[in-house]
């Protein structure tokens, strides 16, 4: 589901009244966590965390115009989504995501490769998707970057 918005805020007035309370909700939380650098923008159509060009000129390998990402929410057709680029690229990262979901949240985790999907407002689990937030610095996820593009 794709919004005309130029900024976060005005993602957020869009969002569909049920799900607004639980976006603004997570993007606090994510906010809140993020280790200084990241930089909140529209990002493919989303609320993205990016590490910006000041910090990293190259940006984006696959479009050098575009920062590079690292983290994502949307309001999608039929849920709620967070994307995660660590949790892609670092199986540690996924590993410890999962293990932390399956002891703390009874609901079943909708996991793809990076992105977590959540149908029920109610089941998104805003302490954890914080404490994901914060487990890479930007120099980590620029030097973990710039390894894997070497490859």
């Amino acid at each position: 589901m794709q919004y005309n918005a130029n900024s976060p805020a005005e993602y957020i007035r869009q969002v569909p009244a049920e799900r607004k309370p639980a976006m603004e909700k997570l993007r606090e939380r994510i906010k809140k966590n993020l280790p200084s650098g990241f930089e909140e923008t529209m990002s493919y159509g989303m609320i993205g965390y990016v590490v910006p060009h000041s910090i990293f000129p190259s940006g984006y390998h696959c479009d050098p115009k575009l920062p590079l990402p690292f983290m994502s929410i949307a309001s999608q057709k039929n849920f709620i989504a967070v994307y995660h680029m660590g949790i892609y690229t670092m199986p540690a990262l996924m590993d410890w995501f999962v293990n932390e979901y399956r002891a703390h949240y009874k609901a079943k985790l909708d996991m793809g490769k990076s992105c977590m999907r959540f149908k029920k407002p109610g089941d998104i689990p805003y302490d954890l998707i914080g404490d994901l937030a914060s487990k890479i610095s930007v120099q980590e996820w620029i030097d973990f970057y710039q390894n894997s593009i070497k490859r």
